[in-house]
């Protein structure tokens, strides 16, 4: 179980490490990502990097990366990721990372994230890894998940990663439409689902699968705030305000800049509370399958009908 200390006012929903052995496991990636965000991707050791989010009374939620059946590249081990959280529990929370591709190997990979104290998985990337989340060869994995009580981060819209590079990269942006999270999110009751970034040019998707669906949120990571369309800031402001969790997608996006560009959004005081830290606060320390159930919950959204 996840414990969360008073004195925490927010909670970074979708980090990524960028220390040495995070760049060594992602050759090329930070310089690419570099260019598309519009900020030097620079090695920041982990203990500089808790210590950021300490100063702030925050705590973060590492994702990991990997898409192996692919570009050959293993990435990050989710052991280290796991050593990661253990030397500083107190900022860090941990989601370990499969690649669907792998069959049993990846259900697996599941259940010995488990082990080693990861509550979530993700970053699933379908346009990097190729896969449609509701195609059914994959729901044996996320059979798993769910009967583990672990949430499922997938990347949704439009990809960062090989942006502007001829082809892509290979990154296939169709995969990444929230409308088939959708279908997982129905077929998975008792499974978390989180939606990650505002899914722009499917944003209206991803507010109609969060507010249809309890068990599937959105977080609004790597998105200039700025331009967060407006439909997005009304939603969140209104119907879904349980349903939505902050996050920087760092080393992306600078943490206090973003901070700053989310209080601009002048949501009402309560709604930003809760997107801050009190959405975050109920998913990582609900019980399996209780994350967004709740009849409570559903009448604060006002889809209790």
């Amino acid at each position: 179980m996840v414990e969360i200390a008073p004195h925490i006012t927010a909670i970074d929903m979708h980090v990524h490490l960028s220390d040495e052995r995070a760049r060594r496991a992602r050759p090329g990636r930070a310089a690419q990502m570099s260019q598309y965000f519009g900020r030097d991707r620079t090695v920041v050791p982990v203990d500089e990097m808790a210590d950021m989010y300490r100063s702030r009374n925050m705590m973060a939620v590492i994702m990991n990366s990997t898409d192996v059946t692919v570009s050959g590249q293993v990435g990050l081990p989710n052991d280290y990721v796991a050593e990661v959280v253990a030397a500083h529990p107190d900022v860090f929370v941990g989601f370990g990372v499969v690649d669907p591709a792998q069959g049993r190997l990846a259900e697996q990979e599941v259940r010995r994230c488990k082990e080693l104290g990861l509550v979530g998985i993700g970053e699933l990337n379908a346009a990097r890894q190729r896969f449609l989340p509701h195609d059914t060869r994959f729901y044996p994995l996320w059979q798993v998940a769910s009967d583990l009580g672990m949430p499922v981060l997938f990347h949704g819209g439009y990809a960062a990663a090989g942006s502007g590079t001829p082809g892509g990269g290979g990154t296939k942006l169709r995969y990444a439409r929230p409308a088939y999270l959708d279908d997982v999110a129905a077929d998975f009751p008792d499974l978390t689902i989180i939606c990650a970034h505002p899914s722009w040019p499917w944003h209206a998707e991803a507010l109609a699968a969060a507010m249809h669906k309890a068990n599937l949120f959105m977080d609004i990571s790597g998105w200039g705030l700025r331009y967060l369309p407006d439909e997005v800031r009304h939603y969140i402001n209104s119907r879904i305000p349980t349903k939505v969790l902050f996050g920087t997608d760092w080393p992306g996006l600078d943490l206090d800049r973003t901070l700053e560009d989310f209080q601009a959004l002048q949501l009402k005081p309560d709604v930003a509370r809760r997107v801050l830290l009190e959405n975050a606060r109920e998913l990582l320390t609900a019980h399996p399958g209780g994350a967004g159930t709740t009849p409570e919950r559903r009448a604060e959204e006002g889809t209790d009908r």
